[in-house]
């Protein structure tokens, strides 16, 4: 009857630790991303800035050394375009633009926690919701138009299995802030090369996202 009251209390004390330490949150950040993979042509993707925004819910397992934290992110990926200029007649053009691969990425992670240091891995899946180009022609460097098109994922994959690994600081007020790698284990896949301007869509069949993120967190249940 002791060794049963004993196992019970260890039972409802950690219950009660991991309750304390759980909790859910926000998480919003910039994102750098780019492609990586089997390129043709490298120098024509160049890094982009998107963002990242969401809920957390950090699970306690062992105190405040470690916990299981699920995301659900929404996020904003893709390549910037490399700028072309020519000239015609006496005017210099100039297009720039972009690609944006929109997101909703489940990264599941394990952290650990050392003072006010945090690191965290794990296994992330994500779900590819749309994808759009956006370009932008100047004419001497004034800016004449201005469009975006969106590009149909119908044979693009839209399930991707990747990871994600980072570093950051916490304090006791439940803000957080950290730097964070995400990349793919899959790509793109076969799709439609004819969408994109070019030669490009050749150059992304086996391509995969790579993504640096600068976030900001906050648990909601901290006390």
């Amino acid at each position: 009857m002791k060794k049963i009251f004993f196992v019970i209390t260890v039972l409802i004390a950690s219950m009660s630790v991991a309750q304390a330490q759980s909790g859910v949150g926000v998480r919003v950040g910039a994102n750098l991303s780019n492609l990586e993979g089997d390129l043709q042509n490298e120098d024509r993707f160049e890094n982009k800035w998107g963002f990242h925004a969401g809920l957390t819910y950090n699970i306690g397992i062992i105190g405040n050394f470690f916990s299981i934290q699920p995301e659900l992110l929404y996020s904003n990926k893709g390549y910037k375009n490399s700028d072309e200029e020519y000239t015609l007649l006496t005017d210099t053009y100039r297009r720039e633009g972009n690609t944006n691969y929109n997101y909703l990425d489940l990264p599941v992670l394990a952290r650990i926690k050392a003072g006010p240091l945090y690191f965290e891995a794990g296994p992330q899946a994500s779900y590819l919701l749309s994808v759009n180009n956006r370009t932008r022609l100047y004419m001497n460097d004034e800016r004449v138009s201005s469009n975006t098109t969106e590009i149909s994922r119908d044979d693009m994959k839209k399930f991707e299995l990747g990871y994600a690994a980072g570093i950051g600081l916490a304090t006791g007020g439940g803000l957080s802030i950290g730097v964070r790698y995400n990349g793919s284990l899959t790509d793109f896949g076969d799709f439609n090369p004819e969408d994109y301007e070019g030669d490009i869509g050749n150059d992304l069949r086996n391509a995969r996202n790579s993504v640096f993120l600068i976030t900001l967190g906050y648990n909601l249940g901290s006390r």
